[in-house]
């Protein structure tokens, strides 16, 4: 019987990165899903946004990482993953979420951003037709970008191969085999497949593969939608996040990809839990208005198609990766509440140096803050 040196359950976002990462440690790694084929699952929901403008140091840290390893994907692994530095521009229509905007700005220079507060007409100068009634201004991060989740993880697939991991599809995970504690084998329903070490990165379904080995973990599917466009003249680069609340939603937010189409989504308000990827009636109209009020200029724009992924939600929005101690030997790499594609690589390198004992001190603090045991008090303020 074949054994690994690892294991890894999903091959989506942040599984593929686990791959890559693991395999660059010249460990012998297997992938399982019990999807056709990679990124059937959440990634290819994704709408390809990456930034590093988050709430919590441990996610910035992490981000700035994953940035690192898009911008440069192309120039040294000669991929074009679609990758473009457009930023992101945060919009305030508010005093309030203008004062909340500045002091994370200021917090999040303290960790390295490039980022700046930008008052209403530079806003409009990033991008060009945005609507200037109630703006106030917003931050800019330069630095953040995009890239296609499809070609994203076609490309890490391929790393990964390269490096010599192996790949199963079409397998569903049905336990784990311990001795004296610790993980021996990760049973699926086609095979027995023995090694020490088991990520499981696999979304949404990561409560019930936990499950598995006796594990609670507190992650419950959001439904989201998102639609895109026919393709545009270049307008605008950042990706914009507007913080306003409304009937139907959270907030909104939109971009133009690398390709020209304007891809928009918004948080639904309530959310809406469960595992429903069937689009809504009322997604389209509802996200058409906000787009085109904001854009007016969009307001012919043809869309395209529509879809629906869920977002692995933790109560406070903030991911989990845990070694746990029983079975020593299992990892979690989850719960990256719908940023899973632009935490990936940076989280895949994170599973690796915890899967191989050689986390460093910078590790461990971000590990304190993604463990499954904190007391999920604080609240992402940029989902």
């Amino acid at each position: 019987m074949k054994t690994y040196d690892a294991v890894v359950i999903g091959a989506g976002s942040v599984g593929l990165c686990c791959a890559v990462s693991l395999c660059e440690k010249k460990l012998k790694v297997l992938v399982i899903d019990e999807l056709p084929s990679h990124g059937q699952g959440q990634n290819k929901a994704a709408i390809g946004g990456i930034r590093a403008t988050h709430s919590d140091p441990a996610k910035i840290k992490v981000s700035l990482r994953s940035i690192a390893i898009f911008s440069r994907w192309k120039e040294t692994r000669g991929d074009d993953i679609g990758w473009r530095r457009g930023g992101y521009v945060f919009t305030a229509h508010s005093e309030t979420e203008a004062g909340l905007l500045r002091a994370q700005a200021e917090a999040n220079k303290k960790h390295g951003l490039n980022i700046v507060w930008a008052d209403a007409a530079s806003v409009r100068g990033l991008v060009p037709g945005i609507n200037l009634d109630g703006l106030l201004g917003g931050t800019y991060s330069a630095d953040d970008g995009s890239a296609s989740p499809l070609l994203a993880a076609a490309a890490f697939k391929r790393r990964a191969e390269e490096l010599g991991a192996e790949f199963r599809f079409g397998e569903k995970v049905t336990g784990f085999k311990t001795a004296g504690g610790k993980l021996s084998a990760v049973l699926t329903d086609k095979g027995v497949y023995p090694a020490p070490t088991a990520i499981v990165a696999a979304g949404a379904s990561a409560k019930e593969v936990c499950a598995l080995a006796g594990i609670s973990v507190p992650v419950s599917p959001d439904s989201h939608e998102a639609a895109i466009t026919e393709p545009l003249a270049r307008m605008f680069e950042p990706l914009v996040v507007d913080m306003r609340q409304d009937e139907n939603s959270q907030n909104f937010y939109f971009y133009q990809n690398s390709e020209g189409q304007i891809v928009f989504c918004l948080t639904p308000k309530p959310p809406v839990w469960g595992n429903e990827r069937r689009s809504s009636s009322g997604f389209l109209s509802a996200a058409s208005k906000r787009l085109v009020d904001l854009m007016p200029a969009l307001a012919r724009a043809k869309v395209r198609r529509v879809w629906r992924g869920l977002y692995p939600m933790t109560p406070d929005g903030f991911p989990m990766v845990e070694k746990f101690s029983e079975p020593e030997g299992l990892i979690l790499a989850g719960g990256m509440c719908g940023q899973g594609f632009m935490l990936g690589p940076g989280t895949g390198e994170l599973a690796a140096r915890l899967a191989a004992g050689e986390t460093t001190p910078e590790d461990e603090e971000i590990l304190k803050s993604f463990s499954t045991r904190r007391n999920f008090t604080g609240t992402e303020k940029f989902k």
